[in-house]
């Protein structure tokens, strides 16, 4: 068993190159890996555990976020020197190695470094936070992750999207719920020429107000905004608390389905497109003789021939 136990040591501290004159053998070959398999694991449950803690506490999302990221990038480097430590390689060994990837990087990794740059200024300056209701162009949707590459965002319909950090920098981005989650919103109706105007007024504010998600303060305000071609036109304007683009159409939605119930209940006729249509002068007809036989109209002007056998003596 000793023999057994010698011959195994032997092939464990057997040199297999060396770096700056530091030899390398099997056994630090073999231990290295399963120390950074083993570090790796336990970042990613020390990460679990101070999200948990941090978000017990009741700390943002994004905080939270930064700090896990933070410790798990100054794990990997510790884990990192600890690997070369073990096989005794001395990081001045990497000199020129590391000066030359980092001029490989700077040429060819530009976009790449540039998102990651990116993604640690959103987290740390936060003019995007997670659970922010973004427009980014035609896309509208809700800021779910901040990774250290991309932004992702769930669309309003359910499809998630991956944007580039960089891309939320440069461009120029709508955060809805940047400051507040205040929003305004406006709904149009038309009613017919004719109407009460006055009462149509007091009957769309009142609509708008028997909304719960529509807020007394700033109030609801009802202009009378033009005259149409077919219609007399209102618009009212009111602001709610919305975390989406979806609460708005839904208080829209509402307040529509009360402005045609009390305009029914009021005889008040929303408007559609009408066009009147006035005729000038008489008209004039043809005959409605039968037409005339094709022997007639090849001889017009030939007088019609009588048999003699039926003309009087």
């Amino acid at each position: 068993m000793e023999t057994f136990v010698q011959n195994v040591a032997a092939s464990l501290s057997k040199p297999l190159f060396s770096v700056s004159g530091q030899e390398v053998t099997v056994g630090q070959l073999l231990v290295v890996p399963v120390v950074i398999i083993v570090g790796l694991i336990l970042l990613r449950w020390l990460g679990r555990v101070i999200a948990t803690r941090l978000a017990a506490r009741h700390m943002s999302a994004d905080a939270t976020q930064l700090i896990s990221r933070a410790v798990y990038i100054v794990g990997v480097a510790v884990l990192i020197i600890t690997a070369l430590e073990l096989l005794n390689v001395p990081l001045t060994a990497f000199a020129f190695i590391s000066g030359a990837i980092a001029i490989g990087v700077g040429f060819g990794a530009q976009n790449i470094i540039n998102n990651f740059i990116s993604g640690w200024i959103l987290m740390w300056e936060r003019p995007i936070r997670i659970g922010d209701f973004l427009e980014v162009g035609d896309t509208k949707g809700t800021v779910e992750r901040i990774n250290t590459r991309s932004t992702r965002i769930r669309r309003v319909d359910g499809v998630h999207l991956l944007i580039p950090n960089s891309y939320l920098l440069e461009n120029t981005v709508v955060n809805w719920t940047l400051v507040d989650r205040l929003a305004r919103s406006v709904i149009r109706v038309g009613v017919a020429y004719g109407s009460p105007v006055e009462q149509v007024r007091d009957l769309i504010e009142a609509a708008t107000k028997a909304e719960e998600s529509v807020l007394a303060e700033p109030a609801p305000s009802v202009i009378f905004e033009d005259f149409g071609d077919n219609a007399l036109i209102f618009d009212v304007y009111y602001w709610i608390e919305a975390n989406a683009d979806r609460d708005l159409r839904k208080i829209r939605s509402s307040i529509r389905f009360r402005i045609n119930a009390l305009f029914r209940d009021n005889g008040i006729v929303i408007a559609f497109p009408q066009r009147d249509v006035h005729v000038d002068g008489m008209l004039r007809f043809e005959s409605l003789n039968p037409a005339p036989h094709a022997e007639d109209r090849q001889n017009p002007d030939a007088s019609p021939q009588h048999d003699s056998a039926h003309q009087p003596e």
